[in-house]
């Protein structure tokens, strides 16, 4: 299977979980997916795949700074429905890293290792996502403005016909092509500016004690 040789410089991810370590499904527990794996479960690179591998690798990233993020031990909320644009794709890359999954994930074993109910969803976030570790309520919320990359004149025509289904086969490479050069410059060129990718820590109200 030959890919995007840019694939290769996308960070990679690694996780700890503690259900693939008690089935010696990994030495350790410890897994490591890369953007390629995301591509492979959508069947496709763009924008909102990008998108979710990102957020995802940083929102674990601030909330894990000195250890492996522990897969499994993630809830994630969306604020939108699964059903509203990309949201039901970002669910998918999201669950894949996470281990976060809706009532329909796996149940647990023995009452221990449940993922069922860690995705949900939460209309009144003010960014796209929420994730919060489950041992320390870390929370961190994060999205993606994707204004300041704008679709080019010349793919935006090539998708028209391709809508259309008047693309020749020189034109659907072209097309490839520059989708291709718009993702990559999305992950490698804007993925630490704070303006494209926000990542904003939850402030947690702390309990003032009442007087006696």
């Amino acid at each position: 299977m030959i890919l995007p040789r840019y694939f290769d410089d996308v960070p990679r991810l690694r996780v700890q979980d503690p259900l693939a370590r008690v089935l010696g499904c990994a030495e350790d527990g410890v897994l490591e997916y890369d953007f390629a794996d995301a591509v492979r479960l959508t069947g496709h690179a763009c924008v909102a795949v990008a998108s979710a591998y990102w957020l995802t690798w940083l929102a674990l990233e601030h909330l894990y700074p000195d250890s492996l993020p522990q897969r499994g031990g993630i809830k994630v909320e969306f604020r939108d429905d699964a059903r509203s644009g990309g949201t039901g794709v970002i669910a998918t890359v999201v669950q894949m890293l996470t281990g976060a999954a809706g009532s329909s994930g796996f149940k647990g074993l023995g009452g221990r290792f449940s993922r069922a109910g860690l995705i949900r969803t939460k209309p009144d976030l003010m960014m796209a996502l929420r994730f919060t570790r489950l041992d320390t309520h870390a929370a961190v919320d994060v999205g993606v403005d994707t204004a300041s990359l704008p679709m080019p004149a010349e793919l935006d025509r090539l998708v028209a016909l391709l809508s259309a289904g008047k693309t020749t086969a020189q034109q659907e490479a072209e097309l490839g092509a520059l989708w291709q050069a718009r993702v990559r410059t999305l992950l490698l060129e804007r993925g630490r500016d704070g303006a494209v990718f926000m990542v904003r820590p939850v402030q947690r109200l702390r309990s003032v004690p009442v007087a006696a």
